[in-house]
């Protein structure tokens, strides 16, 4: 058994070393429970024993867990990442061809919102590019439904008010 856990383990970085943005939970599951590889369960276990020992490290915004490499995994997937089968790894690549601009999208645009000291909401959201923003706008709202549905139009029509704001800025 742990031999196979540590194999999930080096899938897991193995994803998070060939993409240049975090991943978020669902979309490792999606792949990694779509192979079968193994249950959902032993996953969530396998990602939290990463994010444990530091070869992976979080980030949460609203509901979503974004996985990050640490350089203390890139140096256990150098010294153990041939353990990952060429089989996988052919998998793996289908993957992310196949998904690509949906898993880019889907973790660089990100929107998110709290509470600020003037008894209103602030809402960041933002556009990233390999980590770097492209565009990153606060704003304030009264209410924390505003700024709930601020965040979930964001996901739609962050292209549109992106390239309505560089028209009239320059």
């Amino acid at each position: 058994m742990a031999e196979a856990q540590t194999l999930y383990k080096l899938i897991v970085l193995t994803m998070l070393d060939r993409v240049d943005f975090p991943l978020n939970n669902a979309q490792i599951s999606d792949f990694i429970l779509s192979k079968e590889y193994t249950n959902y369960f032993t996953l969530q276990q396998v990602l939290s024993e990463l994010v444990e020992t530091e070869l992976a490290e979080i980030n949460t915004v609203r509901n979503s867990t974004y996985y990050h490499m640490t350089e203390k995994g890139k140096d256990t997937l150098t010294f153990f990442g041939s353990m990952v089968s060429a089989a996988i790894l052919e998998d793996m690549d289908r993957y992310f061809k196949d998904n690509a601009i949906a898993l880019r999208d889907e973790t660089a645009v990100r929107a998110d919102y709290f509470p600020n000291n003037h008894d209103e909401y602030s809402v960041r959201l933002r556009v990233m590019e390999k980590e770097a923003p492209i565009i990153d706008l606060t704003l304030s709202v009264p209410t924390e439904s505003q700024a709930n549905s601020i965040c979930n139009h964001w996901k739609k029509k962050n292209q549109k008010i992106y390239a309505y704001l560089m028209q009239e800025l320059l």
